[in-house]
């Protein structure tokens, strides 16, 4: 589902999705066998990454949506080539030549068989190795160290980093998903998460579970 770009400039010809655009999401085992081999640090981001981080399903997800590499983003769809990519953002989309994708970071995977979206593919920015924060370029991090791995071999984004960009919209989701999470944290990434949390939202109301 679109996530901020709302805040990008979003150019003009986009199609509008409608109020309820069809979405059949893949799981996350089937997106992890699809990717298997591709060389690049992709992980599951969302409240899917928050629930393979607790190792249960704890609540229904509309869709799935991974994070890769802005400049590797082509590796990634040639390894799903079946699927057709769309360019998302405000309520739109445009075809992946469009100028659109070089100004949004958002990439729905359409699968043409049964005219539903699989897969939500966001393009981050980076420094080689190192992912860069979309939200505020002076929060950067190793991808070693920012992609975790379930026992079964699924890479997910750290929770600590997924709730920083949970933090933004505050939907009841969000919500419960940061109360779920948060005091299963280590004091490490505790830790880091109120210090961007400061950073990026100074006057967010989790900051007091960070005093």
């Amino acid at each position: 589902m679109p996530d901020d770009q709302s805040d990008d400039h979003v150019p003009a010809g986009g199609e509008p999705l409608g109020d309820d655009p069809p979405w059949t999401p893949w799981t996350p085992e089937h997106v992890s066998r699809c990717l298997a081999g591709v060389p690049v640090p992709w992980c599951v981001v969302g409240g899917w990454a928050l629930d393979l981080f607790r190792g249960e399903v704890t609540r229904e997800h509309e869709d799935i949506e991974i994070a890769v590499p802005a400049g590797r983003f082509a590796l990634v769809r040639e390894a799903l080539a079946t699927l057709v990519f769309d360019v998302v953002g405000a309520g739109q989309r445009w075809p992946l030549d469009h100028p659109a994708f070089d100004v949004l970071h958002q990439t729905w995977a359409l699968d043409p068989s049964t005219g539903a979206y699989v897969l939500d593919v966001f393009r981050e920015p980076h420094e080689g190795d190192t992912w860069v924060c979309r939200r505020d370029g002076a929060i950067t991090m190793p991808y070693a160290d920012v992609v975790a791995t379930t026992p079964a071999g699924i890479p997910y984004m750290q929770p600590e980093i997924v709730l920083l960009f949970k933090a933004k919209h505050q939907r009841d989701k969000d919500e419960a998903d940061f109360a779920g999470v948060v005091d299963l944290l280590t004091p490490q990434r505790r830790a880091w998460l109120g210090s961007a949390l400061r950073r990026v939202h100074p006057d967010h109301h989790w900051l007091p579970s960070f005093a």
